[in-house]
């Protein structure tokens, strides 16, 4: 199995530079198996966010991909959750260190924004702030 870095998923979303978009889209069009870290998502949804990429478009393209047959992700059903709690309003990267803490009891931060929106969506491991 072969692992993609993040310029390559970009490219194929953006298509900002035709020729190594249509690479990335032959590439994704003849693998059978390409494996993507949870990180490489992170970084791909802050990427498309800095190019002026809606939080809509940026949910869909996330979720275009995830619909690709050939992509393996990491933690699947943690980033599935993490992309509906997105789409819901909260911060990505918030949204993946929730998900992927569902082992834990709590997440605890200064961020009152976060724990604003895990309250919202009722969350579990529930989100607290930590008091200074």
């Amino acid at each position: 199995m072969i692992s993609l870095d993040t310029n390559v998923l970009a490219r194929y979303l953006l298509a900002d530079s035709p020729k190594q978009g249509r690479a990335a889209a032959r590439l994704l069009e003849q693998a059978t198996s390409v494996f993507v870290p949870v990180t490489v998502l992170l970084e791909l949804g802050w990427v498309l966010q800095s190019v002026g990429c809606s939080r809509e478009e940026v949910a869909a393209g996330l979720n275009h991909l995830i619909g690709l047959p050939c992509l393996v992700f990491q933690h699947r059903g943690g980033v599935l959750r993490a992309l509906e709690w997105y789409e819901g309003g909260m911060d990505l990267a918030d949204a993946m260190h929730l998900a992927l803490s569902a082992e834990a009891e709590a997440v605890l931060t200064f961020d009152e924004r976060f724990v604003r929106k895990a309250g919202q969506i009722g969350s579990f491991p529930p989100v607290s702030s930590i008091r200074v």
